[in-house]
């Protein structure tokens, strides 16, 4: 069951309790806003050591960084490195935008280390491999 659903059947996930305790909110409230749709809390299972967090109403900002390689320059242990950088400096999410080399290798080393919610844009990597 996703977290939304959760959400929607008042069952409190660890997730939103980790959430609401980093916010300084009350977790009914922050479960009635991710049941709205006012609030997400991006998570996979596939993301076996991410640390859950709050996008939306009524919780703080939170910092992006976009990293990725392109068809000059693909070298994964860079786009690791740019991974630990913005972790080191506290960007709450990472958008991986690669467009060269072995794409779907450098996503997976990402997300493997990353303890931040990583996004895609899986569009980019269809048109190079149309």
């Amino acid at each position: 069951m996703t977290i939304l659903e959760k959400a929607k059947f008042n069952d409190i996930s660890k997730e939103m309790e980790e959430v609401a305790s980093d916010e300084n909110i009350n977790v009914k409230e922050l479960m009635e806003k991710i049941a709205e749709g006012k609030v997400v809390i991006p998570a996979s299972s596939l993301h076996s050591n991410l640390k859950p967090i709050g996008i939306g109403e009524g919780l703080r900002t939170k910092v992006n960084a976009n990293i990725g390689s392109s068809p000059n320059r693909a070298d994964i242990n860079e786009e690791l490195e740019k991974l630990r950088v913005s972790i080191k400096h506290e960007a709450d999410t990472v958008m991986d935008l690669s467009t060269g080399g072995n794409i779907d290798e450098i996503r997976k080393a990402i997300i493997k280390e990353s303890t931040v919610p990583i996004g895609t844009v899986p569009i980019y990597q269809a048109a190079i491999e149309k």
